[in-house]
């Protein structure tokens, strides 16, 4: 689809001229531009602090959003806008049509609503930890994947709308850690209680299902009660200048992207993504995930650059290049298990730097957070090639392949440890090349493993450029 530049939205500039991606993506990719306005929604509330004062938690703007939706013509958008000093909208769950796009301008926060019952699937089930999450139909949108993802309804579905998407330099607020109405707890709350058992029942604040050239661009995302952004069975996905920003700790499940079962054509660039999960995590459900370019990108906390742990369809075609990983839990990281795996090949990681993770580089077949470890879906992983990529600060490098005939091959091209802290080291049933650039990992022999080349010194491009703060 293409987009046009409203030269009167005096609130949003373009960042710079259109520049062309082409990497693993099949299509070019270049920077969307905002389209022709439909209609100018103006703010009613005003927020409060970081959130909405208490006498406004009832007055949503949900029926007249969704109106401006629906009449919205093809190729045109509706713009959230500031009114004076009045700079916030409250909602429950939307739904955008195809070829419209949502525009949250500078200045405005779209706040969702902390009231269960309007996400709620069937009554009663969101906002709660389920033992036995209500049945929905087969391919639902609502169904989704993992934790939270069949009780409620995310904040906003893009279900079969290809060319959608959701721009501007505003804010969408899922107030994860805000609590419910009527409630002493808040979403993340639930999701702290079910790590003793069960599923909490929470919404996602953006699930794309089914809907081919769907795009983000430029739009801040935060504190979402569950995954920030989930893209299934689709052609063509482009997110471009996102920022997304969840606390590290307490805020369970809160993956920032994750592009997955039956995805492809995926392009995440120039964005910068804190989350207490996964700040990417690539899922390769039964329909698989392929051809896809994570570029020009910032992570900071968050459990790192992730495929998995669904690899039962496969996954692709990955390429991960221009990434800093500063402070996550994990690093670069594929997980899988015996319960959900499958095959993992041409994935290739270049020019990352990574610094004080406790795992800046784990490939484990034993993820023991979904599924259980043995199963009739062994995962192997082939074909993965890291290439220039500079760590420091310490911490343990994972290779652990499932089993002697399900292993990890992968070539170490200029990996290079470029500090004197403290590194450990797993091998198991995995292959390693190193070269031809030189890596200097110490790998020990590990079981039932190989190793080819010699561990040798480089001189590592510094990494001081590529670790920048997040951008406020």
């Amino acid at each position: 689809m293409k987009r046009r530049l409203l030269s009167s939205l005096s609130v949003i500039a373009l960042l710079a001229l259109p520049t062309c991606l082409t990497a693993q993506d099949a299509r070019t990719v270049v920077e969307p531009f905002f389209p022709q306005l439909c209609t100018r929604l103006d703010a009613q509330l005003e927020t409060s602090g970081r959130s909405l004062a208490a006498a406004d938690e009832q007055k949503l703007d949900t029926a007249r959003i969704q109106k401006a939706i629906n009449k919205c013509g093809k190729g045109r958008a509706v713009l959230l806008h500031v009114n004076e000093t009045n700079n916030a909208f409250l909602t429950g769950p939307l739904e955008l049509r195809p070829d419209v796009t949502l525009i949250v301008g500078l200045g405005v926060t779209l706040f969702a609503s902390r009231d269960p019952a309007l996400y709620a699937t069937s009554p009663g089930s969101c906002g709660i930890v389920s033992h036995a999450p209500p049945p929905q139909p087969q391919g639902s949108v609502v169904a989704g994947r993992g934790p939270g993802s069949r009780g409620c309804k995310p904040l906003i579905s893009v279900d079969h709308a290809p060319d959608s998407a959701i721009m501007g330099d505003g804010v969408i607020d899922g107030r994860g850690g805000e609590k419910m109405l009527g409630s002493p707890y808040s979403w993340w709350d639930l999701a702290e209680q079910a790590r003793s058992g069960g599923s909490q029942q929470v919404p996602r604040l953006i699930v794309a299902d089914s809907s081919d050239n769907f795009t983000l661009y430029r739009i801040t995302l935060k504190n979402s009660p569950n995954f920030h952004v989930a893209y299934d069975h689709g052609n063509g996905f482009t997110v471009w200048g996102v920022k997304i920003d969840t606390p590290q700790r307490l805020a369970r499940n809160t993956d920032g992207i994750d592009p997955g079962d039956g995805a492809k054509n995926v392009t995440i660039t120039h964005s910068f993504i804190r989350a207490g999960d996964d700040n990417v995590a690539i899922k390769g459900g039964p329909g698989g995930a392929t051809n896809m370019t994570i570029s020009h990108d910032h992570f900071y906390w968050g459990h790192g650059m992730s495929i998995g742990s669904e690899t039962n369809g496969g996954v692709s075609r990955i390429r991960v290049f221009d990434l800093s990983l500063d402070g996550p839990d994990n690093g670069i990281r594929i997980k899988s298990n015996g319960s959900r795996g499958g095959l993992t090949q041409d994935v290739v990681y270049d020019d990352v730097c990574i610094r004080n993770s406790p795992n800046p580089i784990t490939l484990d077949t034993a993820y023991s957070a979904a599924g259980t470890l043995t199963g009739n879906s062994p995962p192997s992983m082939r074909d993965i090639t890291l290439r220039d990529v500079r760590l420091s600060g310490g911490g343990k490098i994972t290779f652990n392949g499932y089993a002697h005939d399900y292993r990890i091959a992968a070539t170490l091209d200029g990996v290079q440890i470029t500090d004197e802290a403290k590194y450990t080291y797993a091998l198991h049933h995995a292959d390693l090349t190193l070269g031809p650039n030189p890596t200097n990992l110490q790998l020990p022999a590990g079981e039932d493993s190989t190793i080819k080349g010699t561990p040798a010194e480089g001189n590592p491009a510094s990494c001081a450029g590529m670790f920048v703060p997040f951008p406020q």
